[in-house]
């Protein structure tokens, strides 16, 4: 189970403090936002930031890393054309890739991103990173084209999964996490099914249920 922005139903999302309760509740990892912030830094905050001073609760991405040593951390590389900050170079992909690289591979990360060309330049920059797709809905050919563009899992909100496509993404090895569910019986039903993960705000309720599943 992945803590959404960490156990952001207790804490501030996307802080240190949330990230820590993550770890404290149990949760597998935490998911988590990257943007750069007006003066070149990586910086962990689910909108655009506004020119001037980052905020003081808002972490840097390194800062979010060590606080999550261990754990698997999701990192979804905000990049939407029409915000203020959008990357057209997707040079913050790079730039994501360069952080870990000189963390010297310290770090369980999955990189994520709304932006298929930003997972794209991820996996050009550097094939071993592990990189997932966030889409909404899944159309007729979202597996064939993720699997075409070399990337291995998918994520996409929870109300567009059914059985039989995560059967289908199994058959074609493609691991799915889905965002961002809170519902004790739809996490369950996710989990009978065989979800990969289950990216959620609730991670010590989401844990509970699934050991209930496991258990029959």
């Amino acid at each position: 189970m992945l803590a959404h922005r960490g156990a952001s139903a207790q804490e501030r999302e996307n802080t240190v403090a949330a990230f820590a309760l993550a770890r404290t509740l149990g949760a597998d990892g935490v998911e988590l936002d990257v943007r750069r912030s007006a003066d070149g830094r990586l910086v962990v905050h689910h909108d655009p930031l506004p020119a001037g001073p980052v905020p003081d609760h808002v972490p840097t991405l390194v800062e979010a890393l060590d606080t999550c040593a261990g754990l698997l951390v999701n990192v979804e590389i905000k990049n939407a054309e029409g915000e203020p900050d959008f990357d057209p170079d997707r040079r913050l992909a790079r730039d994501v890739v360069a952080l870990l690289a000189g963390r010297r591979g310290r770090d369980r990360v999955l990189v994520s991103s709304f932006d298929r060309a930003t997972i794209d330049a991820v996996r050009a920059a550097d094939p071993s990173v592990p990189t997932a797709w966030l889409v909404v809905g899944i159309a007729e050919d979202t597996l064939a084209v993720l699997v075409d563009h070399g990337h291995r899992v998918l994520h996409p909100w929870h109300g567009s999964v059914t059985e039989a496509v995560l059967a289908d993404a199994h058959r074609r090895g493609i691991e799915v996490n889905v965002w961002t569910c809170d519902d004790p019986a739809r996490i369950a039903e996710l989990a009978r099914w065989g979800i990969d993960g289950v990216c959620t705000n609730v991670p010590d309720v989401a844990l509970r249920v699934r050991a209930e599943v496991a258990r029959g």
